[in-house]
């Protein structure tokens, strides 16, 4: 069992972390000829001033900042979290047809105007977080007119519901819908669902109407009933529009980062019985995930497993700190020590081998032979602020 004098350690590390990396962001990532920030710096830390600029970059620094700076108090963080706002209006907007860009370029001129419904979700995040921090209205009618749009062309009403993963800029089909180059092209995709799930958890809070509980109480019975498999534990991750299986594939940081997530959107919904059915399963979810996906010589999360259970034992930065709030969470549904342990363990394992010491940030993640991946960016489109911030805040939150 932790000692008192152990989490009040535990806590001073994770709050400095926390700032060291927000002002990272803030002196390396400003792009003061251009507006908004930069797209990329390498795994070096070499800025490319003329990378293009993605959304969910964009979005994700509107919601950390705007977090941190309600946690905190902080005006330059307050500051932060309104230019990536007002970015996000100005610049990734579509004023015409609704919803956000893809991406733009170094410019902030429209450069893939594709509708991604994971996108989309994060504008939802970014925007509910940023009217909690500053009232400001403006913000939250956007993110209820994304959710409108969101209700009205993915939502799959047709097939058993659940959210159709990609249109085109005038809410028209698309042929490729895939997120990334590394992912299936599939209509319905278990990780969009997370971050809808996320969105409309955080979006509740803001407008607790009646639409919206459904759509999340919706959500919820979609992870228990589709996504979950309730003998194992593990996510399916790729759906056709009419729920049929289309990988075997198990994603442990996903897993035990949906743990949380399930159980975060069922307490602001305050519906006991579906809590309890939360509260069995997102433990359910971690032990797996602690059993299966922990390489046991360095105490870190494995990246996932696929066909034929061949294990990508890569350690990839955003399924450690996740696994660490999933700790944190089955600790307080059940206080066993192997849960805080395990936390410590993920924890001591960025310390040692993820954060740059030296120039700031984490890299990205090491392979098996303990290599850093150097094809993968320091920030860039897929990485910002916002998996170890917000597994920061999260932990100084959850262990007093």
């Amino acid at each position: 069992m932790m000692t008192q004098q152990e989490i009040a350690s535990l806590r001073e590390e994770w709050n400095n972390e926390l700032h060291r990396i927000l002002h990272w962001w803030m002196e390396q990532m400003v792009d003061e000829e251009n507006g908004g920030f930069y797209g990329r710096r390498d795994v070096y830390g070499k800025l490319y001033p003329q990378a293009a600029k993605g959304v969910i970059l964009n979005t994700r620094i509107l919601w950390s900042f705007a977090t941190a700076a309600r946690m905190f108090e902080r005006e330059d963080y307050a500051a932060t979290a309104t230019r990536a706002y007002h970015y996000l209006c100005d610049r990734f907007l579509d004023s015409e047809n609704g919803g956000v860009f893809w991406m733009l370029d170094y410019q902030g001129k429209p450069l893939e105007t594709k509708k991604q419904i994971y996108a989309q979700s994060f504008a939802i995040y970014g925007l509910s977080e940023y009217y909690l921090l500053t009232g400001n209205e403006e913000a939250k009618e956007l993110a209820r007119e994304i959710f409108s749009q969101l209700e009205a062309h993915s939502y799959d009403i047709d097939h058993g519901g659940g959210y159709l993963e990609a249109f085109d800029r005038n809410w028209g089909p698309l042929e490729d819908v895939r997120l990334s180059d590394k992912d299936q092209n599939a209509a319905k995709t278990m990780n969009t669902h997370l971050h809808v799930l996320e969105a409309y958890t955080h979006f509740y809070r803001v407008v607790p109407d009646l639409i919206v509980r459904k759509a999340l109480e919706g959500l919820i019975r979609i992870f228990l009933d589709k996504f979950i498999e309730p003998a194992t534990g593990h996510l399916h991750l790729f759906f056709d529009d009419r729920w049929n299986h289309l990988s075997d594939e198990i994603s442990f940081g996903h897993d035990i980062e949906a743990s949380w997530l399930l159980m975060e959107a069922a307490e602001v919904l305050g519906n006991e019985s579906l809590l309890e059915e939360v509260k069995s399963m997102a433990q359910k979810m971690v032990d797996v995930t602690l059993e299966k996906g922990v390489d046991p010589e360095s105490g870190a999360l494995w990246n996932e497993s696929g066909p034929n259970g061949h294990i990508d034992r890569n350690h990839h930065w955003w399924p450690q700190v996740e696994a660490m709030v999933g700790c944190l969470n089955a600790w307080q549904i059940d206080p066993q020590n192997r849960y805080l342990d395990a936390c410590a363990r993920l924890w001591d394992y960025c310390k040692r081998e993820l954060i740059d010491d030296e120039a700031g940030e984490w890299h990205w993640g090491k392979q098996p032979d303990g290599s850093l991946m150097l094809h993968e960016d320091k920030a860039g489109p897929w990485k910002g602020p916002y998996h170890h911030t917000r597994a920061l805040m999260e932990g100084l939150g959850r262990l007093r």
